[in-house]
């Protein structure tokens, strides 16, 4: 039966491994009749076998940067391992409020085929709002011992992605994950816990990062709150280290990337292409920036963000601070700001990862088995092709046409002997819409070198779903760029019941194979 359709689709060499997990076609029926609420991504999956304060400023290290990063010998390889995420909607409560695997017999029988597809591993989001949701340092890792178990029988290794933030926005069916409940509590009393924009609207996806250094959280300031997570973590996972789990990510802000939400999905404020807007309202950002202003010995400049820089959703055209306006980004107010702006963002990535590159020393210097540190950015390519580089500047990265805003980016990381995560593979210049002045391609190109100069290793995810050929072979050329050292890994986001259409399913077993296959 199988081997059949698997001939007859060009997978000549499938057949007998096929044959494998599919067992009797009896039995196997019999699982899958067993599957509670059964979805289309098993269904699919079975039938079609056959058939990523001032004095904290890091801007300029090159005279005391000391990498501790060379890329190892075993990192100079030929191949790329897959990853594939684990779906948006994995988990359930059940009646007593306990986190739960959902579909679990639909997950085992999905996870077998990626394994034999030739899948290198599973994507695995770690939620603070899952793990230490009722009350502080009661940790509750179940879900976890049980997953990961799961995904180690079939095979599978494992990429952490520690999350620090909330995905409700990006969920349906009310199947996402909040920030813990008593931090919400504290929130819900002090909103200034959160990110807040000029209209004094708070995001309650990721605390902001002018909560850092206060003990606003039981006793404990934010950044306190993330290391005891990941000391919990470490210790309860060590045997995994280095064996199953090889790459850990550390979520930085929204989405586990290391940005302001200056691009909030899911609320209706901001729509694509808006330039997105400045986060830095809240009143512990703004004590800093009148400190940081006083020390400029330019006070006024500590009041409030840019005037006249838009909104959501303007377009770059005719916004003075981003045109020809008196106060504009290449003025001295403007060079001042966004360098304090962004500055603080790498600050908050450069204390979390220090964190976590100290609990992971040992095994980022094990070359046998070593695990990986990695951290997240977002792609804001939209209009990159102007002078002032609008959705990245709100988003809190100093890039312009005049200026490098990821040097110093990746020269923070390689301190730390932290890989880069950059979406986006997928992408093109030409599929986007050219009156937007988008450029994907660019903006890659640009953190490559930085990553290249400052000898940071990459890896690689898509920001959308791409089973067709052109998309999958853009990201195979982006891992195997002929100017660059070849990513470090590739994430494809995310497992659904889309991967196991035919159509779908004979391109994308190809692509891991080609991707898993020494040059």
């Amino acid at each position: 039966m199988a081997c059949k359709c698997v001939e007859k689709r060009g997978y000549y060499t499938y057949a007998s491994s096929l044959r494998e997990v599919c067992f009797e076609k009896r039995k196997f029926k019999k699982n899958l009749r067993n599957t509670v609420s059964s979805p289309p991504l098993v269904n699919r999956a079975v039938s079609r076998w056959r058939s990523l304060p001032r004095s904290n400023c890091i801007l300029s290290m090159d005279v005391r940067e000391k990498s501790r990063s060379p890329l190892y010998e075993s990192s100079k390889h030929k191949r790329v391992p897959i990853y594939v995420m684990m779906p948006l909607d994995s988990f359930g409560v059940d009646m007593t409020g306990t986190p739960r695997i959902r579909k679990i017999k639909a997950l085992t029988i999905s996870l077998k085929a990626l394994k034999l597809a030739g899948v290198h591993g599973i994507a695995v989001e770690v939620w603070w709002g899952i793990v230490e949701d009722s009350s502080p340092f009661a940790y509750n890792w179940s879900l976890y011992e049980e997953l990961f178990k799961l995904i180690s029988e079939t095979g599978l290794k494992l990429q952490v992605a520690l999350c620090f933030h909330s995905n409700m926005r990006l969920s349906s069916r009310g199947l996402g994950v909040n920030l813990p409940k008593w931090i919400m509590e504290i929130g819900q009393l002090n909103k200034d816990i959160y990110y807040r924009d000029r209209n004094g609207y708070s995001s309650d996806d990721y605390l902001t990062l002018g909560v850092d250094h206060h003990p606003l959280f039981c006793g404990r300031t934010a950044l306190q709150c993330y290391e005891d997570f990941m000391i919990s973590f470490m210790n309860k996972f060590e045997p995994l280290l280095g064996n199953s789990i090889e790459e850990i990510s550390v979520g930085l802000g929204p989405c586990g990337e290391l940005r302001y939400p200056a691009h909030p999905f899911g609320d209706g404020r901001w729509q694509f292409p808006g330039i997105g807007e400045f986060q830095c309202y809240d009143k512990y950002m703004i004590e800093d920036l009148k400190v940081a202003a006083c020390e400029e010995g330019k006070p006024h400049w500590g009041n409030k963000g840019p005037e006249d820089a838009g909104s959501y959703n303007s377009l770059p055209f005719g916004v003075p601070f981003f045109g020809e306006g008196r106060e504009n980004f290449l003025s001295d107010y403007g060079h001042f700001f966004l360098e304090w702006y962004s500055d603080r963002l790498i600050g908050h990535a450069d204390a979390i990862l220090a964190m976590a590159a100290n609990m992971l020393a040992k095994y980022q210097q094990d070359e046998q088995n070593p695990v990986l540190l990695v951290a997240k950015v977002g792609i804001m390519y939209w209009w990159y092709q102007t002078a002032s580089h609008p959705a990245e500047l709100t988003a809190g990265y100093y890039n312009t046409a005049a200026r490098d805003g990821y040097d110093p980016l990746a020269s923070m990381l390689s301190r730390h002997g932290a890989a880069l995560q950059i979406s986006c593979f997928e992408m093109l210049d030409d599929e986007t819409p050219s009156s937007y002045l988008c450029s994907p391609e660019g903006l890659l190109e640009q953190l490559r070198t930085a990553s290249k100069k400052r000898i940071v290793r990459l890896t690689g995810r898509n920001a959308d779903e791409r089973f067709d050929k052109a998309g999958l072979w853009q990201i195979y050329a982006n891992c195997y760029h002929s100017d660059a050292e070849a990513a470090r890994s590739f994430t494809y986001f995310r497992l659904n019941d889309k991967i196991f259409k035919v159509e779908n399913w004979n391109n994308f077993v190809p692509f891991v194979r080609k991707m898993s296959t020494d040059l």
